[in-house]
């Protein structure tokens, strides 16, 4: 029996010693592996493909961000109509262009087919006719910063979306964060490399860790358009330069009396938050313990012995394994179930604010109805303004509720407060006004009845929408293809 015993111990042991020692052949392994380069990749290259050729493994995992397929209790991959989830939304938005269409991203391979697609750029059928500055392609693509090399970026951000629409085709990729010969990561973007000018920093003081966000924050962050810097240019701006916290960047904008457009019920003058994710992520816990975006975004594997990032940029939740676990060891049940908890708590409060702010714009135009003048709605037009900026601030930013959970409830519940104010203040107003009645609300209850209340014509933009892609698209995808064709001609890219 001690014979079988002792014979049992020790093929264990040499079972364990054989997987210790493969471990280490297989680290070592990855620790010699090189590339052999196959191409000479140039400077501000945009074709993803071609660096695939140097880089397959990461090209693969980055071809994987076309998957649609995963989606999680508020979010994931898969293309949602938010004004149809939330008709709310239209109302909230009315005057602004995401009132007509607004559909949650999907992956990055998706980014120039679902801005083309949307019907915020109302669907020119010629380059004079858009409406939406170039500035808009900003993020979209590595074009843009082989466009800002070639044209200057005062001439990339001048004119329409569409006058620079043939130049940009390829969606986001290599070129964006990698620099072409040692493949460390840069920064391509100058409105970050001046935002941190603004603040007394200097971007090239960053770690390699720091830069693991760094590239993300070039797109994934709070911006507006500067059109005061150069006649005819939409310069994008980071507003900074007093903080990155909900009342630092509304100061900010305060001082330079900026809004994106006009409430057209309430004739407040709004902000529009576009997705602070990296500002609300560095007020989280997981930053405050130095973890970077890529750490859970894009976390290392290894596939034949060979250790990469990930590039199947996708919601750590769809990846518990890489990308939660060598941390946490609780159950994946348990951390879904935790990050779930945290949403449902922010969304049952945003939802709060979401509903007095679409009761404060229509009671505000009740009151400029009846007659109220500037003078008695000014600091209400301040409030709706400071409120929905709160609100905005936390539903633009995608997982705020898990980045930083506590400021979220802090931002959203201080939105609330401000926004319930207002009501009181122009209840006020209404009863100086003769009105002391409840305000009729509409039946905002699905996206058509909330844009057809606050007056789009949506068959109108449909109509345009269309005309561009049967008239312009086309056009744009060929000189696209005839340009990126003689690349190779002028041994551009390729040995």
């Amino acid at each position: 029996m001690k014979n079988w015993v002792l014979f049992i111990i020790t093929a264990v042991v040499v079972f364990l010693l054989g997987l210790f020692a493969s471990s280490i052949i297989n680290r070592k392994s990855e620790a010699k592996y090189q590339y052999v380069p196959k191409v000479n990749i140039a400077k501000n290259e945009p074709r993803n493909d071609v660096w695939g050729e140097n880089y397959p493994a990461e090209y693969q995992s980055f071809k994987q961000t076309r998957d649609t397929t995963f989606s999680s209790l508020y979010g994931g991959s898969a293309m949602v109509d938010m004004l149809e989830e939330n008709p709310s939304f239209v109302v909230l938005w009315a005057g602004y262009a995401f009132a007509k269409d607004y559909n949650q991203g999907r992956g990055h391979q998706y980014a120039i087919d679902d801005l083309n697609n949307s019907l915020r750029s109302e669907g020119p059928t010629s380059a004079e006719d858009g409406n939406m500055p170039a500035t808009c392609w900003t993020c979209k693509s590595p074009d843009v910063p082989r466009l800002m090399n070639e044209i200057g970026v005062a001439e990339f951000y001048k004119g329409t979306w569409a006058s620079k629409g043939h130049e940009v085709v390829n969606p986001v990729g290599c070129a964006d964060c990698h620099d072409e010969k040692s493949m460390k990561l840069k920064i391509t973007r100058p409105a970050l490399v001046e935002a941190f000018q603004s603040m007394g920093k200097n971007i090239d003081d960053a770690t390699h860790n720091e830069m693991r966000s760094l590239v993300c924050a070039q797109c994934h962050v709070e911006y507006y358009f500067d059109k005061t810097r150069v006649e005819g240019s939409a310069f994008v701006a980071l507003p900074w330069k007093d903080g990155m916290k909900v009342e630092e960047m509304e100061a900010y904008y305060d001082n330079i009396e900026f809004s994106d457009w006009t409430h057209k019920l309430s004739r407040a003058p709004m902000l529009k938050a576009q997705h602070p994710d990296y500002e609300v992520a560095q007020m989280g816990v997981h930053a405050d313990r130095g973890v970077s975006c890529a750490d859970c975004h894009m976390p290392y594997k290894s596939e034949g012995g060979q250790k990469f990032t990930d590039h199947h940029i996708q919601s750590p939740l769809n990846n518990i394994q890489n990308a939660c676990q060598v941390c946490h060891r609780e159950e994946a049940g348990k951390l879904v179930e935790n990050v779930y908890e945290r949403q449902r708590k922010s969304l049952e409060s945003r939802q709060q604010l979401e509903a007095a702010l679409v009761k404060l714009h229509i009671e505000a135009k009740k009151a400029w109805d009846l007659g109220a003048t500037e003078e008695q709605m000014k600091p209400i037009l301040m409030d709706i303004r400071h409120a929905q900026w709160r609100w905005d601030y936390s539903a633009a930013s995608h997982g705020a509720s898990f980045h930083a959970p506590v400021e979220i409830g802090r931002v959203i519940s201080g939105g609330l407060n401000i926004a319930q104010e207002g009501r009181i203040k122009v209840a006020r107003v209404l009863s100086n006004l003769g009105y002391n009645q409840v305000v009729p609300m509409p039946d905002i209850s699905t996206k058509e009845k909330a844009q057809q209340f606050i007056g789009l014509d949506m068959e109108k933009l449909h109509r345009e929408k269309q005309a561009f892609k049967k008239n312009l698209l086309p056009k744009w995808m060929e000189t696209a293809r005839k340009r990126e064709a003689t690349y190779d001609k002028k041994g551009i890219s390729k040995n």
